[in-house]
């Protein structure tokens, strides 16, 4: 019963591009830009569609409120009286990025046999610290069958980024499985976002057994590349881990260990002689989504960026020609998230679970999806310039259309959400 779920973030009306996330370096670079938040959605919900077409199961996280008034009014003032990069960070649509939303350990993995989930609490970047209330109320509901378990977020200060610091490698999905926990240590020229304190809180919340765990650093280099989060640098399915060759501070240690407690594993690792760490940052080579496919082979799902790399393509399709375990490589456009340095990895949280026990408001197939984009298209701005952040009729524009949203999807008692959840 239970299966892998992708639950993919709809990018919100307020999507602009303000450079909030030092150490991203698409973020920054793309700071004052003009962004398109009703083609950014569109793009999200065209890569859903080609996530069902691979027959792979579809769940919908949904935009948080923005401008974030409740956040606004705990700093002692409200959206027009706010100081310009306030306004900014309050206005963020960075929830869009579901792998930041929790980190998710399956039931074949705990002791008391729940999925479990730990709201991440992002508090290393101002504009997303204000996003674990309302993930928690959304999952809590989406989740509310008692076969889950939803934890409130680790406290300050130890910094919690969610599923894009954590893998699983298992035999198959619904068989017990190996977690691993990607932390960073701080002193490099980016913030290192994930505490290892925090990654032990998560495994002794989700009642891991500390045998089947482990605690790998994340390498400083990567880091200072750009590789913010460990799922810039590489990601996992199953027996499959696909890794930057410097993707982990002491990567022979890490394989030992891997291979040890779980002999099947699959490394697929890219040489760096082949494509670099900035290769690997600017084409989100690794930001994938590694899936399994129903004929039992995986499926590279990739940005756009990585098709159109000189060094990061031709490996690609020699990877694939190999007989190794990938076989098949699958090109989405979602240009206007990577712009703002989040890929297709990025915009999904994986859930593996019976879809039965899930909430069915929060899981998508095609007709819903055609729902979805005609409401995008009505309501979402087409564009947002730097110049109308503070627009009092773009900030009632974005404000209608999510309430929409979320009454086309029956979903309106989540617009009062309780903060102090």
């Amino acid at each position: 019963m239970l299966r892998e779920i992708n639950f993919d973030g709809i990018v919100g009306p307020s999507h602009n591009y303000a450079g909030l996330s030092p150490g991203n370096l698409a973020a920054t670079s793309n700071a004052g830009a003009t962004s398109h938040p009703r083609a950014a959605a569109l793009q999200g919900l065209a890569k859903m569609r080609a996530n069902l077409a691979l027959g792979l199961a579809q769940g919908i996280l949904l935009p948080h409120a923005r401008p974030d008034h409740r956040w606004l009014a705990a700093l002692h003032t409200d959206y027009p009286r706010a100081p310009r990069h306030i306004q900014a960070q309050a206005l963020s649509a960075s929830a869009m990025w579901a792998a930041n939303a929790a980190t998710v350990s399956p039931a074949p993995d705990t002791a008391d046999g729940r999925c479990h989930l730990t709201v991440a609490n992002l508090v290393t970047m101002p504009h997303r610290s204000h996003e674990a209330a309302e993930t928690l109320a959304q999952l809590r509901l989406a989740f509310a069958d008692a076969s889950f378990a939803v934890h409130a977020p680790i406290p300050a200060p130890f910094g919690d980024e969610g599923a894009a610091n954590h893998m699983r490698l298992a035999e198959r999905h619904d068989a017990p499985g190996i977690e691993v926990f990607v932390y960073g240590e701080p002193g490099g020229p980016f913030p290192a976002r994930q505490a290892r304190q925090a990654s032990e809180a998560v495994a002794r919340a989700h009642g891991l057994d500390p045998e089947r765990v482990l605690f790998v650093q994340q390498s400083p280099q990567a880091i200072a590349a750009g590789a913010f989060h460990n799922d810039v640098v590489a990601v996992a399915n199953e027996q499959v881990l696909f890794t930057h060759q410097q993707a982990f501070a002491v990567q022979g240690d890490f394989y030992a260990a891997l291979r040890a407690k779980l002999p099947s594993v699959q490394i697929v690792e890219v040489p760096a002689s082949a494509v670099s760490l900035e290769d690997a940052v600017r084409s989100y080579l690794f930001n994938a989504q590694l899936v399994s496919l129903r004929d039992g082979g995986m499926a590279l799902v990739l940005p756009r960026e990585a098709e159109a790399h000189p060094r990061v393509w031709p490996w690609l399709q020699e990877m694939v020609a190999g007989n190794g375990p990938i076989r098949r490589l699958e090109v989405v456009d979602v240009r206007e998230s990577m712009a703002n340095g989040g890929g297709p990895a990025c915009l999904r949280l994986r859930v593996v679970a019976d879809p039965a026990r899930v909430d069915p408001r929060f899981l998508v197939d095609a007709a819903k999806l055609d729902r979805l984009a005609a409401l995008i298209e009505a309501e979402w701005p087409e564009s947002i310039s730097a110049g109308e952040i503070g627009d009092p009729a773009l900030i009632a524009r974005i404000e209608t259309a999510r309430a929409r949203l979320f009454d086309l999807l029956d979903l309106s008692d989540l617009l009062t959400v309780n903060h102090a959840a």
